[in-house]
């Protein structure tokens, strides 16, 4: 099910970070997400509430700002 808050998820295994761009077109990455928390996320029916109780706030981030 498409998510009306979520545009869409990027996960860099290698470097355990998490990137989300959000509908409104603002970008944060995660900082040492697990992958099994990552794939949890990603699977989710419901991104949004699931992005809520499982990540926000629960990790390090930074707000990845556009070039434009």
């Amino acid at each position: 099910m498409p998510s009306t808050v979520i545009r869409s998820i990027t996960y860099r295994a290698a470097e355990a970070e998490l990137e989300v761009l959000f509908t409104t077109g603002r970008r944060y990455v995660y900082r040492d997400v697990p992958p099994a928390v990552a794939e949890a996320f990603r699977s989710a029916r419901i991104k949004g509430p699931h992005f809520n109780r499982h990540i926000r706030g629960r990790y390090r981030y930074s707000e990845l700002l556009s070039a434009d």
